[in-house]
């Protein structure tokens, strides 16, 4: 499958990028850094199944379901700033807000899917 090759080849360059400093029992900066890499590995892995749901979608699905994740986004992003507000400005605030989005990114994973299904969104 070439979503999961193209996965493995981005989580790579994913993990060499943020997970350089990453040291979960390190350091705040450290441990932020362990968070920022998982967040971007799950958000690259929820893009690829993105791209790979829309492309096994009919075009007259595709927009109801860019409007869906669009949205998704928008909420995930609201979701976690308000969440994580209160420890914006400690040092392991960055580590909170980027756990915080990692674990809605990985909810993500069950919407997506059930475009495939058979109680599709997209059905009437």
């Amino acid at each position: 499958m070439l979503g999961a090759g193209l996965l493995a080849a981005v989580a790579a360059g994913v993990q060499a990028q943020a997970g350089a400093d990453c040291k979960p029992q390190g350091t705040p900066a450290e441990a932020n850094a362990c968070a920022l890499r998982d967040f971007q590995a799950a958000d690259t892995e929820i893009a690829v199944l993105y791209a790979d749901v829309m492309r096994a979608l009919s075009a007259h699905e595709r927009p109801q379901l860019r409007r869906e994740h669009t949205a998704w986004n928008q909420q995930r992003i609201t979701h976690c700033k308000q969440a994580t507000r209160p420890a914006e400005q400690q040092p392991d605030g960055p580590r909170r807000y980027h756990e915080c989005m990692t674990e809605q990114t990985r909810e993500r994973r069950r919407g997506l899917m059930r475009w495939l299904s058979a109680d599709s969104p997209a059905q009437p």
